[in-house]
Order: C-alpha cells, then sequence, then structure tokens
C-alpha cells in the first residue's frame, strides 16, 4: 500500500510561487517571440520595398532557351514595366504572355536576388507548315510538329527565320489529331510535297513534284501511300506529266493515275 507523505503549507505556498514565476517566464517568451516576428516581418517588408529591390532595365532579364526569336524581342512583349519591384513580378502572367504572344510552348520564370535578375527559360515552337482554312479564308497562322496553331504575327513580327515551305489548307480540325504522325512520314518521305489540301476530310490532296496526288480518307496507311509515291518518281519516263489528271492512290496497292484525255486510268509499271 502506498503512503502518501502530508504537503507542508510552507512546501504549497512555495510550489504555488513557481508556479507563478513559470507562467510569468511563458508569457514573456511568448511575448519577445511575437515582437521579434513582428519586427522581422515589418523590418524585411520594408527593405524588399526598397528601390534596391527593382528591377530597373531589360537587360536584369536574362532569357535563354531562344533560337527563332531574339531575346530583345521577347522582352518587348513581356508585361514589365521598368522600374519594378522584383517580388511584385508576377512569373505566371508573365509564362502566360510569352506563349500568347510569341512562339512559345513552355516558360520557366524565376525571381533572383543575387545578383538581382529576372531568369527565363523557354522552349520554342518550330513551325513546320503555313495552315490555311481555306482558299477562300483570310485567316493564316502557322503549326508545329505536334499541330499546335500559333497566329502567324506572333512568328513572323518576332523573328527573321523564313517561313516554312509546306502548306496545308483546311480546318484545324480535319487533321490536327492526325498531323503528328502524318509529318513523321512527310518527314521520311523522299518526294518533294508542298501542299497538303484537308479542305474534304474525305479526300486528302498532295501537291507533289509529281502532281497531285489523291489519297482518300487519312488512315494509317498515308506512310504506305508515300512509299508507293516515291516508288512511282519515275513516271515521266512512261507518261508525259502534263496528260495527267492527278494520281489516285487511294488504295495504294492498285495506283492508278487519272488522265486529262481518257477516261480509261492508266496503271503505271513501278
Amino acid at each position: 500500500m502506498t503512503i502518501i507523505q502530508p504537503i507542508s503549507k510552507q512546501e504549497l505556498i512555495e510550489r504555488r510561487k513557481q508556479l507563478r514565476q513559470r507562467q510569468r517566464l511563458k508569457v514573456l517568451q511568448t511575448l519577445w517571440q511575437t515582437v521579434a516576428v513582428g519586427a522581422i516581418a515589418y523590418g524585411g517588408g520594408w527593405l524588399l520595398t526598397q528601390p534596391n529591390w527593382a528591377i530597373r532595365e531589360p537587360e536584369q532579364v536574362v532569357i535563354t532557351g531562344n533560337e527563332l526569336v531574339t531575346t530583345e524581342a521577347l522582352r518587348e512583349i513581356l508585361p514589365i514595366q521598368y522600374p519594378q519591384l522584383v517580388f511584385r513580378l508576377q512569373p505566371d502572367k508573365i509564362a502566360q504572355t510569352l506563349k500568347a504572344k510569341g512562339p512559345v510552348a513552355q516558360a520557366r520564370v524565376t525571381r533572383q536576388l543575387f545578383p538581382l535578375r529576372l531568369t527565363i527559360e523557354v522552349s520554342e515552337r518550330f513551325p513546320v507548315a503555313i495552315a490555311i482554312e481555306s482558299r477562300q479564308s483570310q485567316t493564316v497562322g502557322l503549326i508545329d510538329e505536334q499541330g499546335i496553331w500559333m497566329p502567324m504575327e506572333n512568328y513572323t513580327e518576332l523573328t527573321s527565320f523564313p517561313l516554312p515551305t509546306l502548306k496545308i489548307i483546311g480546318p484545324l480540325v480535319h487533321y490536327q489529331s492526325y498531323w503528328p504522325q502524318a509529318y513523321t512520314a512527310l518527314k521520311e518521305s523522299p518526294v518533294q510535297i508542298t501542299e497538303l489540301n484537308w479542305e474534304d476530310p474525305k479526300n486528302l490532296i498532295l501537291t507533289t513534284e509529281l502532281g497531285q496526288v489523291h489519297l482518300g480518307v487519312y488512315t494509317p496507311q498515308f506512310s504506305k501511300q508515300l512509299q508507293v509515291l516515291d516508288q512511282m518518281r519515275q513516271l515521266p519516263q512512261q507518261l508525259d506529266p502534263r496528260q495527267m489528271n492527278y494520281i489516285d492512290l487511294r488504295n495504294p496497292d492498285a495506283p492508278s493515275i487519272e488522265m486529262k484525255s481518257s477516261s480509261t486510268p492508266f496503271n503505271p509499271k513501278f
């Protein structure tokens, strides 16, 4: 059985005194912590609003990764009014502006204190074709390898690089989902192709060094159709290209040529 020793009145008074002292000490510590944090926050806030933390000139904006567009051209479209405190710059807004107004796929914006500057790392969209909605339309843009469309002015006003020679005619919705695979096949083909007409989704028409080529609906056979077209590059030795209306490759296993002067298709040998 545990025996509880009685506590004297003096011991009880002493314990209460020690408890009050600890409580007062804790209150003082909390107060000092609050004052210290407030002072640091105020001092830090005051410090950060001083002119020394301002981006004063475009040269303090460092841009890397750009090849198509010059650094000066990209600096001109940034939503920055100089001087501007570095902590008030909005990286997300800057990145979105670059993607909206320039041939930029991605932009990573970082604020740096030592030395004071803004660093922007960009990856550009390289246009591979001129995209025209229709022969009657004034809507002209550019697309990259992934089929991402960009306004023509975003490219021509910011870069001196030549425009691509390949043209695509037709609404973007007719071919955008196919374009990455189609462009890969086009790059691998030795046949010179200058235009793809996708106005009629049921009949893709190519303009090539051999003349017009009708492919029908775009299918995974596109690569095979281009291979057959490559095999037909000896056609000028078999007939006069001026008498050809178009090459029919809707069935790449049985290619034929529609002639201008005959209703009977010509079946090439190769």
